[in-house]
């Protein structure tokens, strides 16, 4: 699976809590936005986290 920065972005616009968690990485980690979502992305969707089913979701139009 591929990180995509626009459809992070749409994910955590969709989900209360990864808006936390974002906020959460952002600042523990003093981290810019564009390498918390990275990070989110890692920690929550990528090698089945939690979000990954969600992802893939904001993929399928595309194809």
């Amino acid at each position: 699976m591929k990180y995509y920065t626009s459809h992070m972005k749409k994910l955590v616009m969709q989900n209360e809590e990864l808006q936390k968690e974002l906020k959460k990485i952002m600042k523990e980690h003093d981290l810019e936005k564009t390498f918390a979502l990275k990070a989110l992305y890692h920690a929550e969707v990528a090698s089945g986290g939690k979000y990954q089913d969600a992802y893939r979701e904001l993929d399928l139009p595309n194809r």
